[in-house]
């Protein structure tokens, strides 16, 4: 089943370059803006359950991101991808570089029509981790 829902104008996002959370279906969803393009993923980080709302977004290796706040988990806004910085020790010096662990956080599809927001979620299968730590957010909301 396909769920879209409207979130608001453009402007709102736009212009102050902030977010917004909705519950939809049963899930926190987190809507951002950053530099004028529009994101959403699940609100609940898929490492531990923290509150994506208050993380920073944050550019790696030309990837947008969102950092957790409890433990700095990068998490790619276009696809949901967690990143981690690796060392090749062969290299002379050695070199850091980002890697990919996959898609571990479900991002929703945002659309904008006659200067309105639109939220369509993701419901495709297999389930990423995030959904899981969706439903286990009051205990997250407990412990930080």
């Amino acid at each position: 089943t396909i769920l879209t829902i409207g979130i608001g104008p453009t402007r709102v996002l736009v212009i102050t370059n902030d977010h917004v959370t909705r519950l939809v279906g049963g899930r926190d969803v987190l809507v951002l803006c950053h530099k004028g393009q529009l994101h959403a993923t699940d609100m609940r980080c898929c490492h531990s359950g923290g509150p994506l709302q208050e993380g920073d977004m944050e550019e790696f290796d030309g990837r947008i991101c969102i950092v957790c706040p409890w433990h700095k988990y990068k998490i790619t806004l276009a696809e949901g991808e967690g990143l981690y910085q690796a060392v090749n020790p062969s290299a002379t010096p050695p070199k850091q570089t980002w890697r990919s662990k996959g898609v571990k956080q479900r991002v929703h599809k945002v659309t904008e029509v006659n200067k309105n927001v639109y939220l369509t979620i993701n419901d495709s299968e297999p389930p990423v981790i995030s959904i899981q730590l969706q439903y286990k957010s009051t205990v997250h909301n407990c412990v930080k």
